[in-house]
């Protein structure tokens, strides 16, 4: 049957600053994940909305329609009330390898579906996969009964979850239209409507070594994306996290990993614990579990029980907990050029840097160097002399030191005084 739509008649309306309709979305999506609209049209449409944006109806229809492209994860047979939550991206953010199996350790099963990374940010499934043995593929009916026998599974979206937004994200990111905020939140929120939990937590960064660099737009994306959901029947809530400094001490796969074990048992920087607590408080919220006493995130996780369960979803997904982890060939370290007090560690250079390094990737179809990475020996506030170390770099291959010390020399800034540090949260945003 021929459709009495046509692409370039879609495209015209929003080039002109219309609003689609209802049957122009659905059809759009649909054909163009058929092949029946060509990457040129759909790329000039992605433009189209990127300059002339979606009212919330769009939006919503638009997430609809991707959802509607694929299948939906079925969680219906999973004993535990099942919240998830997802990271915009940013530098050193390796919190959900502590949280997943936190939360799960509280009493809910997160059902945490993942990617890769892409530049600067780094990708969940990369970090796991510098773990031996682990794999990141499963089936819908193993991810059922890992949640079920552990409570929590970091894996890659089953084949058959959104495939339009799979095309969409390929076509956006060398179409110059991933800011678009409509397009963002129907690619986040149509993957996470269709994982199917009951509820989810979004970490929306904000600051130079994330996506959203302005405050104001990670505001309208934290609330677009919580009405949509709302919309889909979930309980969801936002928080606006900040993004101008790394994450941690660490920035780099195998680094990550690491770092968040010394979290699981306990330890770890106190932004990786304060960052991943407040995450977990607010799942447990929307799961119905009282996030004290015995369900308390801090303590459970100062006690190093999440690091058991850690173990277990390690060794369910095929990996060792206990084996060593990937190690760089060459390492350098990078020393203050004046005295001072550090006010900036600047995440985007540092996310460069490790990239440059091989923790990250330029195409999709590269491979990282999971031992490759930064490690931060100092922090803003921290007061350093001329020669003091500042960073410890890790590669495989040592052509790359120019380039990643060249990013780092930009990176940091000193003053005479410590300026006042940004609070970590910078705001909750929870529906109606």
């Amino acid at each position: 049957m021929t459709s009495a739509l046509s692409a370039v008649d879609v495209i015209r309306v929003k080039r002109d600053g219309g609003e689609l309709t209802d049957e122009q979305i659905d059809w759009v999506v649909d054909a163009y994940n058929a092949g029946a609209v060509a990457e040129e049209q759909m790329a000039a449409l992605a433009m189209a909305i990127l300059l002339n944006g979606m009212t919330a109806r769009e939006t919503g229809r638009w997430t609809r329609a991707i959802v509607r492209s694929g299948e939906r994860l079925d969680l219906t047979e999973v004993d535990r009330p099942t919240v998830d939550k997802h990271s915009t991206g940013g530098v050193g953010d390796k919190i959900t390898l502590p949280l997943a199996p936190l939360v799960a350790t509280c009493g809910a099963a997160v059902p945490q579906l993942s990617g890769r990374g892409l530049g600067h940010t780094g990708g969940t499934l990369d970090k796991l996969e510098s773990i031996p043995g682990w794999r990141a593929r499963l089936t819908t009916a193993e991810i059922v009964a890992q949640l079920n026998s552990v409570g929590a599974v970091v894996c890659a979206p089953t084949e058959g979850l959104a495939p339009a937004d799979r095309k969409l994200y390929a076509l956006r990111d060398v179409t110059g239209t991933v800011e678009s905020i409509p397009l963002i939140a129907g690619s986040i929120m149509g993957k996470k409507v269709a994982e199917g939990a009951d509820g989810l937590v979004l970490d929306v960064k904000v600051g130079s070594g994330a996506f959203m660099k302005n405050e104001d737009r990670a505001r309208e994306l934290a609330a677009t994306l919580v009405s949509i959901g709302e919309s889909h029947g979930m309980a969801v809530s936002a928080l606006l996290t900040d993004m101008s400094t790394p994450l941690g001490a660490t920035v780099g796969n195998a680094l990550e990993v690491a770092e968040a074990v010394d979290v699981l048992r306990g330890g770890g920087p106190a932004d990786v614990v304060e960052l991943t607590v407040a995450l977990a408080t607010e799942m447990l919220r929307l799961a119905g579990i009282d996030p004290t006493g015995a369900t308390d995130p801090a303590a459970v996780l100062s006690s190093g029980a999440a690091y058991e369960t850690w173990c277990r979803m390690i060794r369910a997904q095929g990996g060792d907990p206990e084996a060593p982890l990937p190690t760089a060939a060459h390492t350098r370290t990078v020393t203050a050029a004046e005295d001072g007090v550090l006010t900036a560690v600047d995440a985007y250079q540092v996310g460069m840097a490790a990239w440059r390094l091989g923790a990250g990737r330029a195409r999709k179809e590269d491979a990282v160097r999971f031992g490759a990475g930064v490690r931060l020996l100092a922090r803003p506030g921290d007061r350093v002399r001329r020669g003091d170390p500042l960073f410890e770099l890790s590669t495989d291959t040592p052509e790359a030191f120019p380039g990643a010390v060249a990013e780092l020399a930009s990176a940091v800034r000193t003053g005479e005084t410590a300026v006042e540090a940004h609070p970590l949260v910078l705001d909750v945003v929870r529906g109606g």
